[in-house]
């Protein structure tokens, strides 16, 4: 079986989608949409801009969001999945992808979903950090012991690599407790601020609203989501757990799990980087992997 999946923030680069808008009348109609549905033209941002725009929360979602879902619509009929999953972002490409969600609604939700999270990042600065070669229940017990700062285990991307989340001071008292703990690295991310933990909630209840009045269908096969790790096919479900999502851990390890266990053996990362094919790799030995972007 196949599965298809998509990235999340951090995976962007500069002249990420430009082929794409070069040489297919499909993904430059698209993108073109896409400029007109955000009111300015992300594409000369992601074609020709700087790191630092690209940085922007705002501008990083929709425009990874952009990239996988129009590499996908790309595909024609050599887009076949058997599952699909996203990695926190990833997750709108891959219901836009399996056609839960359409493109339009796809993109207003993202924008929406981003521009909530920087106005969180502001309320509370904060910050995320990689922890390397620690078990997943040490990482769990250091981040409950402290108990005066916001800190949690925010993505399970890999055996042996958690990224936590919270405040400043938190992060710096955890990866202080994690290395004399045995982990061999910790590394703070260069992000704006806490995803995936208890500071999100401001961004979470803006964006439930527009969640829930957005119309999600049946998707074409199972959406394997960052909250609950199955393979879903119910809106009302579905929408629970995109909602869930911003406050609540990426499972990527556990999703990937259960994506194998249901019968997957073949990979595929829509989108920029190749992130995603080597967490994989780590995860399941015997998956084959592969990308396009």
């Amino acid at each position: 079986m196949k599965a298809f999946v998509f990235p999340g923030q951090g995976a962007q680069f500069v002249g990420m989608g430009k082929d794409l808008y070069e040489t297919s009348p499909v993904a430059k109609e698209m993108f073109e949409k896409a400029n007109e549905i955000l009111g300015f033209r992300i594409t000369d941002l992601m074609f020709a801009g700087t790191d630092e725009d690209l940085r922007q929360t705002k501008v990083t979602q929709p425009a990874i969001f952009l990239h996988s879902v129009i590499l996908a619509k790309t595909m024609g009929v050599d887009f076949k999945p058997d599952m699909v999953a996203g990695h926190s972002l990833g997750e709108f490409s891959a219901l836009v992808a399996a056609e839960a969600l359409s493109f339009e609604d796809g993109l207003k939700l993202v924008y929406k979903r981003a521009l909530a999270m920087q106005k969180a990042c502001e309320l509370n600065p904060s910050t995320m950090a990689a922890v390397l070669n620690l078990p997943d229940a040490k990482v769990e017990e250091v981040c409950a012991s402290i108990s005066d700062e916001v800190v949690v285990p925010a993505n399970y991307n890999c055996p042996g690599q958690i990224v936590i989340s919270g405040s400043n001071a938190g992060i710096d008292k955890a990866c202080e407790l994690l290395l004399a703990a045995g982990a061999k690295r910790t590394l703070k991310l260069k992000v704006g601020g806490a995803f995936h933990s208890p500071l999100m909630e401001p961004a979470k209840v803006e964006l439930s609203e527009a969640i829930d009045a957005t119309i999600i269908t049946a998707p074409v096969c199972p959406v394997y989501q960052n909250v609950s790790t199955k393979g879903e096919t119910d809106p009302a479900t579905i929408k629970a757990n995109l909602i869930a999502q911003l406050t609540a851990p990426v499972k990527w390890t556990q999703s990937v799990e259960h994506m194998v266990a249901d019968g997957a053996v073949e990979f595929v990362e829509l989108g920029p980087g190749n992130v995603l094919q080597g967490l994989i790799k780590k995860i399941s030995t015997e998956a084959v992997t592969s990308g396009k972007q």
